[in-house]
């Protein structure tokens, strides 16, 4: 299978798959990037431990800090305890609350409200409404899009 056949459907099970945790499954909050694929996160009782990315996910998928993933427990783990088994979106986790599994700790906020941002009124202004929504897109690359018409204005002077 081709890379971009593979992040086609990691992407597309990311993005369009509602799964409820099931069994030792639990939701945590992601806290920080610890680097080689590990992440530090909070549980609801509110213990912090480290969760590995499995491969299907590298380099396809990115999480920050403030979202929510669904983890399964591992028993050989000193350090890390558990491996993500899915990166939660907003559509997913209204979902999980819907069906009543959302842990009473995270309550009713969102990620946005969870994580510090820049207020809109100081960013600068964007050409689309639509990049916000693309869940996945990786926000270290700028956006390469050209504007043909401030250079054909500038040659007509």
């Amino acid at each position: 299978m081709s890379k971009a056949t593979k992040r086609k459907h990691v992407v597309r099970e990311v993005t369009e798959d509602f799964v409820l945790p099931e069994g030792d499954q639990m939701i945590v909050k992601v806290c920080a990037s610890r680097g080689n694929n590990l992440h530090e996160v909070e549980n609801d009782q509110g213990v912090n431990f480290l969760v590995s990315m499995p491969t299907k996910f590298r380099k396809n998928v990115w999480i920050k800090r403030g979202d929510y993933i669904v983890v399964k427990p591992i028993a050989e783990g000193d350090k890390v305890k558990a491996e993500i088994i899915q990166i939660l979106y907003k559509d997913q986790i209204k979902y999980i609350k819907e069906n009543g599994l959302w842990p009473s700790k995270f309550g009713t906020a969102s990620k946005s409200e969870d994580t510090q941002q820049i207020p809109d009124d100081m960013l600068p202004p964007s050409d689309s409404e639509d990049e916000t929504d693309e869940p996945v897109k990786n926000i270290n690359h700028p956006n390469r899009q050209s504007n043909l018409n401030d250079s054909s204005c500038e040659s007509e002077g």
